[in-house]
This record gives C-alpha cells, structure tokens and sequence, in this order.
C-alpha cells in the first residue's frame, strides 16, 4: 500500500496532465498496470515511474521518497513548480534519476547523496542555485551527470575528483566561475566535459589532456587564457568535439589535431592564436564544422592557403569559416573540390589576393558565401551562378574589375548581396530583378554606368537596403522605384542621375534614410514625398532643385536635413528640424531668406505688387489705434513688474526666457477638481501628477499636471532643470510640455509645475508589470506588451529620443534617469521619454569650474555603474540605463529582482544566455506560436510561415545582444545609441514591420 499511496499522492499535485495520462490512474487497474508506472513482479514493488515528456504540470510530491523500491524516475521535460524535494534523498535503490528541463527551483538537495546507488543524475535545464553541493562528490557509482543551464555558482569543488566512475560531466552555461581543478584529470573514464559559458578563469591544468578517453571537450566562452599542448591529438586521439572558442588563448594550432581522426566539430574561434595552420584535414574525414575566425592566423608563407587542398577529403564538411584572420595567398582552385555538402564558406577579413577561382561554382549547396575585405583582382566568374541555393553573398571591399556577370540573376533564393566598393563597371544587370527574395543590396562605389534598371526596381522583396551610390549611373530615377514600398534605406547618391523625382518615391513608405545628394535632378520637390513620415536622415545637396522649400518636412522627425548647394528659394521654415542647426543644412541656395537666426540668412522682404492708397482718415484713426494700443501695452508692462515684485519668497532663479505660456493656480486648482485623488495618476520623488481638464467643453483638452513638492530638498531645482531641458527640445518620442505655472498657493505658499500633453496608456511599467489588482486583465491582454513587434517599436522609440538628445540638440543633454516608469505611451502606444528632472547639460559639464559628479540622480539598477564611482556624467549612461531597459522588457525581469545576488545582475543574466538560450530568458509571452503571430501582428513583408518562428527567434536573440552591448560594465564599449537605432531598424524589419 506504500507504493500505492505514494502514487495517489503523486498524482493529486498534478494540476494539469494534458495528455491524460492519469486515465489508467483508477480502481479498475492495479498500480503496476498505470501508464509509466513499473513494477518487480516478484514484490509487487514500484521500481520504474517514467513520466517523462507528457506535459504535466503541478509539484513534486515529496510522498515519492517513499517508493524506496524506486530505480528508475524519470521525470525530465515537464512543468513543476518548486524546488526538488529533499525526501528524494530515501531512494537508496535508485540508479536513474531524470529531472531536466522541469522548471525546478532550488538549490540541489544535499541528502540526494544518501542515493548511493545513482548511476545517472540530470537536472540540467531548470533553475537551481545555490553552489555544487560538495555531498554528490560521493556518488561513487555515478556515470552521468548533466547540471547545465542552470543557475549554479560558487566554483568547481576539488572533491568533484571523488567520482572516479563518471563518464560524462556537463555543466555548461551556469554561473560558476573560479579555475579548473586539476583533479578533473584524474577522472579517467570521462568522455564529456562541458563546462562553457561559466565565466571560468586561468589556464586548462595539463591533467586535462590525459584523459585519453575524451570525445567532447568544450571549455567555450570564458576567460581562459594559455596554449595549447603541441601533443593535444595524439593525448586525445577519441575527440569528436573539441570547443574552446569565445577565451583568450594564444599561440599556435597544434598540428597533432590532424591525429583527432573521428573529429566532427572544430570551434576555436574569438582568441588569439596566431601562426600557420598547419592541420592536415585530409586525415579527419567525418569532420562537419570548423570555425577557427576572429584570430590572428596567418604567417605569409607561400603555402598558407594549402590547408584548403586538404579538406577535400572532408566529405562531410558543412561550415568553414575562417573570416577575420590574416592569412595571406591565393585561394587554390581545389576550393571547389570541397565538400558537396558545404553550406557556410566565409573567408572574409584577411589578405587573400589573386583572382576568384571559377570552381567556386561547383559548391552548389552552399548558403552563404562571404570573401570580402580582401584583395580579389578580375573578374565575378560566371560560374557564380551555378550557386542556386546561395543566401547572403559577400564580395565587397576587393579590388574586383569587369561587369558584374548576367549569370548572377539565377541566384533567385538571393537575400543579401554585397558588391560594394570594388573597380566593377559595365551596366547593372536587368538579370538582377529574378532575385525576388533580395533583401539588400550594395553596388556602391564601383564604376558601374547605365541606368538604374526598372526590373531591380520592381523587386518589391528589397526593405532593408539598396545602394547604388558613388557610381556613374545616368538617366532619371525610374518611377517604379515606388514598388519599394517596405524599403527603409535608398542611396543613390554621387552618380550623373538628372531629371525630376518620380512622385512614386513617395509610395516608399518605410524609408528612414534617402540619399539623391551629388547628382543633378532639377525642378520641385514631388508633394507626394509628404507621405514618408518616418524618414530620418534626408540628403538631397549639390543638385539642382529648385522651388519652395517644402513646407511638410517641419512635420517630419527628422535627425539630419541637407538641402545645400541647390536652387531653392523663399523663406526657411522655423518649425521641426529647422529650429536645429546642426541637423540642417541651407548653404547654397542664394534666393533663401528667413529662418532662425543662426541661420544666417538674409530677411524675407515680401512687396505687394500694387500698393494703394489710404484716406488720410483712416492713417488717422489707424495712429489713434496704435497709440492707445501702446500706452495700453506699457501699462500692462509696469503693472507685471510691480505684481512679480510684491510675490512672496521671489527666487533668485528667473523663468522669465521661458517659451511656455504660464497659467495660474487656480486655473489648475479646478482642472485637477482641487487636487483630487481621484485624478492622481502618478507619484515620484519630487512631484505628484494629476489628471486635469484645462477645458471643460472640450473633451481633447486633458491634461497630465505635474505638482512639484518644495517641501522637498531639490524639487525647486528640479523643476528648473526639467524646464531649461524641454524649453527647446522638441521631438515626437519626447513627452511635450504644454505650460508651466510658477505662483503661489491660496495659503501664499510656492507653487511649481508643468503641465503636459497626457498619455493615455499610462507607462512603460505598467505594462511591463501590471497590477492585476488594478488593471482591467482583458485589456492587457489584448494591448499589453506580450508581442515582440510592440516592444521593437517601443525600444525605437526609446533610442530616437535619445539619439536626439545625445546628437542633435544644441546642447546635448543627458537624461540621467530613464527606466520604464519614465517612459509613456500615447493612444496609439508610441513611447514618449518624460521627467528631465535631474538631466545634465553636456556644455555646463564641460565648464571646469563645475562638477561633474556631485548629486548625479538615478534609480538603482538603471544607474550606469560608473556613476556610483564619481564619474563624469555621460552620454554613455544614458546608454547603460537603456540597455538595462531593453533587456526588463526582453526578460520580464527588473534589474533589482531579488533572483540577482552574489555579483549576478540582469546584464549577466543575458549575457550567459547568448547565443543559444535566449528562448529560456525572454518573457514567455514572447515565444508566441506561428497562429498566435499571425492574429496579433501586421507584416510589411510577407514571411512563409514556417519560417516565422525562425525569424521572431533572430529578432530576439538580436534584441537580447543589442542590451547587453549597452549595459556593459565599461563605458568605452558600449554601443553608440545610433548604432543602436540602426540595428534595431533592421530587426523591425526583419520582422515584418510595425
């Protein structure tokens, strides 16, 4: 009855078995006739319960300790919440226990020790903590045990040493750290040992590579450093799998590995090795990947590229990659004696020189080509062609000459090609509008002549780029450029292009960055370019356009505008971009006048063409009007002086250069209906926001009004800075500022605050993190930030605000404080950066007798790291904060969630998941499936379906990289938030628009 009751009680934590499992589970079966249940005949004891893969959900029930004929458990690829039950500790007869990829939480129970008999312990792919428990050293009869993808740390203990009978130890991607004990060579039966991704240090102990019965070594992506043995294939003859790569090793590549004769994957890229590679391949013919890039390979010796010669034994070869060394030579023509098999050739980023063999061509199954940044001469072969499964194809940066060969259209599965800067010439293929999947683009800087053909115009397919720039094109811009619809860059700058814009370019909706500058259109700018909204950098200088500067463009966002050196005329607006000088440019055109002042233009003087003449009756009563209207305005002068004067406690500081229009207390006492705490929709540090409605008949008229406390140390100057911050920014991912109002209280108290345009959908934070309590569940459901596009949109909007302040504001500002909770959302969810209540002036920075650290605000774990060190307030921080941000909205998890102790933090967190667990990390709303996608989230681009998951997983897993870059501990390697905004475009594109 023991076994019996234990398997009820098993049963009754489950709260979910879709697979119904439990049918059997009844009085109608004996226990040993239940699905996964095995028994001993002879005892009628419980000796297997294997549940593994069915999809349940529930705990653990710690009644199964008391199956004490357990041998088998296996449990793996379930859902339990909770930690492993220490009662699994009673099992001393069990030999298999399976718990991977469970969820399980924890830490590993000690007292599984007591389980004397384990022979296999897997518990990778949950989230245990804590430290290797030093009582599992005692497992003497264990064989297996896989603990990675966890969340371990605390080192590799020496008594791991004790389990003399293990055969495979993977405890790849945790957070152990601390070196490699020596006593792991004296585990002799070890075949596996995984320890990647553990933020390991030190060198590998020369123990390591006795363990001659070795078939999988990986050491990946930590910060180890040393060479390697000369003898390491010969001490470990078995390897099949060998991973270093992502450390800091240096020296050569032993050529023992060529003894390695059932190798199948080579990883040693992203160190230092230098030298030759001296492997003879042709002695590992199961070998299926190398990837030896990101080095310093190389020794200018005649024979450097021979190694290629060898690898056509290699008949299972599928990725070569060896980009980024510094091999020198001529690349042999037995590179297309390769495998058949071969995807992935990418030798881009050496010196490699000579001419492209033709039997490139025979590589027929190859997906992705890259050999640019070298020193090709001659010609494209023909032979190109041949390469029908080609992807991404990369020449660019050679020294290549001739036309570009018609045989490269048939290449029609064709995503990216990169040609650019090259000595090619000759005409742009029309062949080229067969590759209806093209993507990208790059002819430029070649000497290509021509026209640009109609055909490539009409590859609707082209959205991240094409560029045909610094050429010798000539002719008009066709009007079926407007096919590109989904395009979001277009340059086809420095060319002899002439005639009007088509007014179809304006149909190209998406484009953010449009360069024509350098050729020589004329007439108008088309009314329809009103349409692309969303353009960012606009370049049409040196040509010869002529007309109005177009009034529409004020509305546009844009980040940099160069109309220079053409023939427009008239008055330069004042509004959106113009008000920015270092994001325009208007030198050149002589008839232009007006603009701000730091334009320097000359003023507009606009005659009547017929004058006429008035009575002397109305000059008479036109002077009575003006006059009166004067004295009127002298007197109201005099009378808000004397009224400023008599105001109680008058501060030092002036607002009186404000652009906003001031409004009264009382007036905002009853839009708020008296401060009420029915309209207070927010509280922070300095201040509370209320609700208002300026307007009681107009409904569009509300309001959010930010009260400043000055009971508070440094709210006054807080709202000081927050207005000398938004009093000339404007832009339409900043939060704008309606009026701000400096007066006093009926008690004749100060009173501060500013008045803003409200937003409807609340916060950043309250969508990340809704408050089931007070939020309407079906709403969020339905809006909230669960879908990947929205939180792509939400983090371009986040990076344009900032990437305008940090670069095109005549002061650069940072923001210093911006977390979820600062960034708001608008009826149609585009994310606003508010609250400049602590940003910092650069220029002020800059002043010596300033400083540059004293009172720095922030909130912790946004708050760049430096800053706590006194450091200088930077742009950089603004960076580090935005990818803590990111990465909140990728995870779900807060900075300072309490999961984050001993020296782990959100940047760690992700860092530790690339490349391959991002999937764990990431918010599971994120992981929708293909159905769920295809209800929730529009498409610019068409994606087969079976592909999407595919592409939503690359658009994470970019998402992922792009927070971490920013968050990293050092400032100087931080990415640049343009940067940013470019990689993010891509990915937004790549997902198929907003």
């Amino acid at each position: 009855m023991t076994d019996h009751l234990a398997l009820l009680a098993f049963k009754s934590s489950i709260t979910n078995d879709p697979q119904g499992v439990f049918r059997s589970w009844n009085k109608s079966f004996h226990f040993c006739e239940w699905e996964g249940v095995g028994c001993d005949l002879r005892h009628g004891r419980v000796t297997i319960l294997d549940l593994g893969s069915k999809g349940l959900v529930g705990s653990l029930s710690p009644h199964v300790g008391n199956m004490s004929f357990l041998h088998v458990l296996r449990l793996e690829n379930n859902t339990f919440l909770g930690a492993i039950p220490p009662q699994l500790g009673r099992l001393n007869r069990l030999q298999r226990l399976y718990l991977s990829s469970s969820n399980f939480e924890g830490e590993i129970p000690a007292n599984l020790s007591h389980c004397s008999n384990l022979t296999h312990l897997l518990v990778s792919d949950n989230k245990l903590v804590g430290k290797f428990p030093n009582e599992l050293c005692f497992f003497t009869k264990l064989k297996v045990l896989y603990i990675h993808r966890n969340n371990l740390t605390g080192g590799i203990p020496r008594s791991i040493g004790n389990l003399t009978s293990l055969e495979m130890l993977s405890a790849a991607i945790n957070h152990i750290g601390g070196s490699v004990p020596d006593v792991l060579g004296q585990m002799k039966n070890l075949t596996t040992i995984g320890f990647a991704g553990n933020g390991l240090s030190g060198t590998l102990p020369p123990s390591i590579f006795n363990l001659s019965m070795l078939t999988n070594l990986s050491f990946a992506v930590n910060q180890l450093h040393g060479s390697l043995p000369p003898s390491l294939g010969i001490m470990l003859p078995h390897l099949q799998l060998f991973q270093i790569w992502g450390n800091q090793f240096t020296g050569t590549l032993p050529f023992s590995i060529s003894n390695c004769s059932a190798l199948q994957t080579l990883e040693m890229q992203r160190n230092n090795f230098s030298g030759k590679i001296g492997i003879n391949f042709g002695g590992l013919p199961d070998l299926v990947t190398v990837r030896l890039h990101t080095n310093n390979l190389g020794s200018g010796e005649p024979d450097e590229m021979s190694f290629i010669s060898s690898m056509t034994n290699c008949s299972n070869l599928k990725t070569l990659v060896l980009l980024l060394n510094q091999l020198r030579g001529f690349l042999p023509n037995s590179v297309g004696n390769l495998s058949s098999q071969l995807v992935t050739l990418a030798l881009g980023g050496n010196l490699l020189y000579g001419k492209l063999p033709s039997t490139i061509g025979n590589l027929v199954n190859l997906t992705l080509l890259g050999l640019d940044i070298n020193q090709f001469v001659g010609t494209i072969p023909t032979e190109i062609g041949n390469l029908q499964n080609l992807q991404v194809f990369a020449l660019d940066r050679n020294n290549l000459s001739g036309k570009i060969p018609d045989s490269i259209g048939n290449i029609s599965l064709l995503i990216q090609l990169f040609l650019g800067n090259n000595r090619l010439e000759g005409n742009i293929p029309p062949s080229l509008g067969s590759c209806k999947k093209l993507l990208l683009l790059d002819l430029s800087r070649n000497n290509l002549n021509g026209t640009i053909p109609k055909e490539l115009l009409r590859v609707s397919a082209l959205s991240i780029s094409l560029n045909v720039g610094h050429n010798h094109l000539s002719g008009s811009l066709p009007s079926d450029v407007g096919s590109l619809k989904n395009l979001v860059e277009l340059d086809i700058s420095e060319n002899e292009l002439s005639g009007e814009l088509p007014s179809g370019l304006g149909s190209c909706n998406s484009l953010e960055n449009l360069h024509i500058e350098g050729n020589f259109f004329n007439g108008s700018i088309p009314r329809s370019l009103s349409s692309l909204r969303g353009i960012q950098y606009f370049d049409l200088s040196r040509n010869n356009f002529s007309g109005q500067v177009p009034s529409f463009l004020v509305n546009f966002s844009l980040m940099n505008l160069n109309i220079s050196y053409n023939d427009f005329e008239g008055e330069v607006p004042m509004e959106g971009v113009f008000r920015n000088t270092s994001a325009i440019s208007v030198v050149g055109n002589s008839k232009l006048c007006g603009g701000i002042p730091e334009l320097q233009l000359p003023k507009c003087n606009f005659k009547e063409s017929k004058k006429r003449k008035m009575s002397l009756a109305l000059v008479t009563v036109i002077s009575v009007v003006c006059t009166v209207l004067c004295v009127m305005m002298v007197l109201c002068f005099l009378f808000c002086i004397w009224l400023k004067k008599k105001r109680k406690g008058q501060h030092s500081e002036s607002l009186s250069n404000e652009l906003f229009l001031k409004v009264s207390y009382q007036w905002l006492l009853k839009a708020t209906d008296g401060f009420s705490s029915a309209n207070l929709i927010g509280v922070g540090s300095y201040s509370s926001v209320y609700k208002g409605i300026l307007d009681e008949e107009d409904e569009t008229s509300v309001v959010a009004v930010k009260v400043l406390n000055l009971q508070r140390r440094g709210a006054s100057k807080s709202f000081m800075t927050e207005c000398k911050a938004l009093r000339n920014v404007r832009h339409r991912n900043l939060v704008k500022v309606i009026t701000s109002c400096s007066s006093v209280d009926f008690h004749g108290n100060d009173f501060k605050a500013l008045v803003y345009e409200f937003m409807p959908n609340g916060s950043l934070e309250r969508w990340l993190n809704p408050d089931p309590g007070t939020e309407n569940r079906q709403n969020i459901e339905i809006q909230s930030l669960n879908v990947l596009q929205f939180r792509v949109n939400i983090a371009i909007d986040v990076a344009c605000a900032l990437e305008y302040l940090h670069h095109h504001c005549q002061t650069p500002i940072v923001h210093c404080d911006l977390k979820p909770s600062n960034v708001l959302l608008d009826e149609d969810m585009v994310a606003h950066v508010g609250d400049f209540g602590v940003a910092r002036f650069l220029q002020v920075l800059l002043d010596p007798k300033q400083s540059n650290s004293v009172g720095i605000k922030g909130t912790i774990g946004y708050v760049a790291p430096e800053y706590g060190m006194s450091s200088e307030v930077s742009i950089k921080g603004d960076v580090y904060s935005y990818g803590i941000l990111v990465l909140e909205m990728m995870t779900g998890k807060r900075p300072t969630d309490t999961v984050f102790v001993d020296g782990l933090n959100l940047h760690n967190f992700a860092k530790t998941a690339l490349p391959d667990r991002v999937t764990e990390i990431v918010h599971p709303m994120l992981m929708k499936t293909k159905e769920e996608e295809e209800t929730t989230v529009p498409k610019k681009i068409q994606v087969p379906k079976d592909s999407r998951n595919d592409i939503r997983k690359e658009c994470i897993l970019s998402l992922i990289r792009i927070g971490v870059a920013c968050s990293m501990e050092d400032p100087q390697d931080r990415m640049d938030i343009t940067n940013v905004l470019h990689q993010l475009n891509l990915v937004r594109d790549n997902l198929g628009g907003n």
